[in-house]
């Protein structure tokens, strides 16, 4: 029988090795590879062709929601579990839209990681019991709700851009790891600073952070504390 392929991305030692012990005593699951950051969690997304990949949303280099972006232009047919412990209505909408089909708490994981996991590998969604509420709520009032207009319109290499000088790297760091010419990163980062109506790199970070644009990488402890994933 043909296993399912899982790629696990998370930048957490203790959570990352969690997981794939987990999977690992699943018949019909095998652990394909392993990413610390984003970044490396899409070029090994193109490399490894997993079935499905289990990402964190707050990781260094690209966070999940980027990460999913890529994935998903790049192998369509992958399917994406989101980990997190995030559970804001913005973070949940900002999810669906970049084509994850799961959405799971950490707190809930060792619950329902495997009930999740049978769900994606069956064509199906999931949605811990917290989100399938807050989205089912989201849908009955959709009536008098905004419209989801994104932030300011700001576009993929935008996105990555801002998670990159949030994590204080420089504008010559930023063309490195993008692979632009500095004066090319520098106009993004000018663009940004013009279209969010700041005028600092300070300003820039706690707008990107206040509004849900960039996530910043919860500490271990908080992380390890959530989590009922087994050692």
């Amino acid at each position: 029988m043909t296993k399912t392929r899982v790629l696990i991305a998370d930048d957490h030692e203790i959570v990352r090795h969690g997981i794939s012990a987990l999977v690992k005593t699943l018949s019909q699951f095998e652990v394909c590879g392993e990413a610390t950051d984003g970044r490396t969690a899409v070029q090994k997304a193109k490399e490894l062709k997993p079935d499905i990949v289990i990402i964190d949303i707050a990781m260094p280099q690209l966070n999940g929601l980027g990460a999913t972006r890529q994935i998903m232009h790049e192998r369509p047919s992958t399917k994406v579990l989101v980990l997190t412990m995030h559970d804001s209505e913005q973070v949940v909408r900002e999810v669906l839209e970049a084509g994850a089909r799961g959405y799971l708490l950490k707190s809930d994981a060792g619950r329902d990681l495997v009930t999740a996991l049978d769900a994606l590998q069956h064509n199906k969604t999931f949605f811990t019991s917290k989100i399938s509420e807050m989205v089912l709520a989201t849908f009955l009032n959709r009536r008098t709700a905004e419209p989801i207009t994104g932030h300011l319109g700001l576009t993929s290499r935008e996105r990555e851009v801002i998670q990159l000088v949030a994590e204080g790297k420089s504008t010559k760091e930023v063309a490195v790891a993008l692979g632009l010419s500095v004066k090319t990163a520098d106009t993004h980062r000018s663009n940004l600073m013009r279209k969010l109506g700041v005028h600092s790199v300070s300003e820039l970070v706690l707008y990107a952070i206040r509004n849900n644009i960039i996530h910043v990488v919860e500490p271990l402890e908080a992380s390890t504390a959530e989590t009922s994933i087994p050692k």
